[in-house]
């Protein structure tokens, strides 16, 4: 691979490994185990495996070893473990390098899931957490102590789509010699320019935008070969939460068409809240790429590009937000995003259900919020339905 090639190129040719029949499409090796030449050569290998060397598919397969290449050359690393889902991924990452006694500082706007991780998970073990408003330098500055271990945010909040400045929180979290790690999911491996900006770890659910169709769960773990060879690879082959080959060959095939996709996505989502600023029947537009947005200039620093999610906060609440998803024609409701498929979630009743009510609360997420992850449909189709949706809503 040179060196000189641009993302798009990369994100179709990095860590391609030809079998002996010069195969165009990237091979499915769907094996659990290899095979020696000799007693010896099994010693050997299991001493110390070479690169294109494997033992088991927990360890490591060939088609997963392309996926975790391609990506991390992609996103700037050095290395990575793909995972057998998003979670698996943040789960790892923050298992594998913690340990009783350490202390974290994690932004509060988090997943459902990363705060189960964080706040029963790591807690249970010994973990100190201490949880700040992302967007605040000074709480972060406040919060990281001589013993922190590592900071942990979404770059870009779910569902509220907050964005929390990576050089700066890593700035802070570097002087104290903290580790950062982001989950970057909302932001995309195209936008993302996480390491350079200072992350020592990026996590990437690839069951959204990577795979991009709906097809198949799968998580990355990226950062420097010695941390993820030495610290995550260890943890996450002895717990068993690798990718399967299958699953990394459907991840190889959506990145090459990653670009094109999200670059799309961003496009709709911008003309998708251009449409809808200032609409009678919605208290709020929140896109992270559109001027009105409170950290829209450090989205066009960090991003690029405002992303493929909006969210709408409807005026009548829960009842408006549920008859509007009803009304709608062309977006499905699920919980997933990132799909080519347009996506609507009502967060307060389904990512979110569990979250208690005064955290609700303190994170914006309303009952008349609603997530729409844009799709690859004609964005003047797009807004037609929502605005035929929102007439169908009650007023506030």
């Amino acid at each position: 691979m040179s060196d000189k090639w641009h993302p798009r190129t990369r994100a179709v040719h990095a860590g391609t490994r030809r079998s002996q029949y010069g195969e165009v499409s990237e091979a499915i090796f769907l094996t659990q185990g290899f095979v020696y030449d000799s007693a010896e050569a099994a010693e050997a290998r299991f001493l110390e495996s070479g690169p294109d060397e494997f033992i088991y598919a927990r360890y490591g397969n060939p088609t997963v070893a392309m996926f975790e290449e391609r990506i991390a050359t992609l996103e700037g690393a050095e290395d990575g473990f793909a995972t057998a889902s998003g979670m698996a991924a943040v789960s790892g990452a923050l298992i594998s390098m913690l340990k009783a006694g350490d202390h974290v500082v994690s932004a509060r706007a988090l997943f459902g899931s990363c705060l189960y991780i964080l706040e029963e998970v790591l807690t249970r073990y010994g973990v100190e957490v201490t949880f700040v408003d992302g967007t605040d330098l000074d709480q972060w500055r406040a919060a990281v102590r001589p013993d922190t271990a590592a900071v942990f945010f979404e770059s870009v909040s779910n569902p509220t789509l907050e964005v929390v400045d990576i050089a700066a929180v890593a700035d802070i979290a570097h002087a104290a010699g903290a580790k950062v790690v982001v989950d970057n999911v909302f932001a995309t491996p195209e936008f993302s320019r996480a390491i350079e900006q200072g992350a020592d770890v990026v996590i990437y659910s690839t069951t959204k935008h990577v795979d991009g169709q709906g097809r198949a769960l799968g998580g990355v773990i990226l950062g420097s070969r010695d941390f993820i060879r030495k610290t995550v690879e260890p943890y996450m082959k002895h717990t068993g939460g690798a990718m399967s080959p299958f699953s990394a060959w459907i991840m190889l095939k959506g990145l090459e068409t990653l670009s094109l996709r999200v670059n799309a996505q961003a496009d709709g989502a911008l003309a998708l809240a251009e449409a809808l600023q200032g609409h009678d029947k919605l208290a709020r537009v929140i896109y992270p790429g559109h001027a009105s947005h409170a950290q829209n200039a450090l989205v066009k620093a960090q991003m690029g590009k405002g992303g493929t999610v909006l969210s709408l906060d409807l005026k009548g609440g829960q009842a408006a937000a549920f008859a509007f998803l009803n009304a709608l024609q062309i977006p499905v409701i699920s919980n997933n995003l990132g799909d080519a498929k347009s996506i609507l979630t009502h967060p307060a009743t389904t990512t979110h259900q569990r979250l208690p009510q005064d955290q609700k609360d303190a994170l914006g997420i309303t009952p008349g919020l609603v997530r729409m992850s844009v799709g690859l449909e004609d964005p003047r189709d797009l807004i037609a339905d929502v605005l035929a949706a929102l007439d169908a809503a009650p007023a506030g």
